[in-house]
């Protein structure tokens, strides 16, 4: 089943979408920019994982204090790439801010592939076995999560969102 959900994800990338390879009791809607998530307003699923470069990544560490944006991406999925380099150059210039990637390809070398290939120096997990795409109900990539200061989700930014929407959001969750 799994190579069927990656077979998809494939397909769907070509066509110029990325679908997540996710289980089918999540639900398949795809988010537009600063849509609606079933986690909108909910407190955003905790995340400690070790990161790509053997550090913890703890968003309870962060609550109270920082404002925290999670984005899901893989190298399979086109629009990923175009912005994964305005991302990285967003979250150097944020030190403010709690920021994750998530990287959804099957593969740990492919996660560390797309590190390198576009310089990524925020820290980064591999989900292995799709289980933070699970707690966020990711359906479609890339995805951005953004949750303010007390870890609630106040914006989720789908494949077409904007650097500047990204700044916006994380703007409004300042306060």
């Amino acid at each position: 089943m799994r190579v069927t959900h990656h077979l998809l994800a494939i397909t769907l990338a070509a066509l110029g979408g990325c679908a997540a390879t996710m289980p089918p009791s999540y639900p398949q809607n795809a988010l537009s920019p600063s849509g609606p998530s079933v986690l909108d307003t909910k407190p955003m699923p905790d995340v400690k994982r070790r990161t790509l470069d053997g550090a913890t990544f703890d968003s309870a560490q962060a609550r109270g204090r920082k404002v925290v944006v999670v984005k899901f991406f893989a190298k399979y999925c086109e629009p990923c790439k175009r912005s994964l380099p305005w991302f990285q150059r967003f979250a150097a210039e944020h030190p403010e801010v709690a920021v994750l990637g998530v990287d959804e390809d099957e593969r740990e070398s492919d996660a560390r592939d797309v590190v390198t290939m576009f310089g990524l120096h925020f820290p980064i997990v591999h989900d292995t076995g799709n289980a933070l795409s699970g707690r966020f109900r990711v359906s479609d990539m890339p995805i951005t999560f953004v949750a303010d200061k007390k870890g609630r989700i106040r914006w989720v930014g789908g494949p077409d969102q904007t650097e500047s929407e990204l700044e916006a959001a994380v703007s409004a969750s300042s306060h």
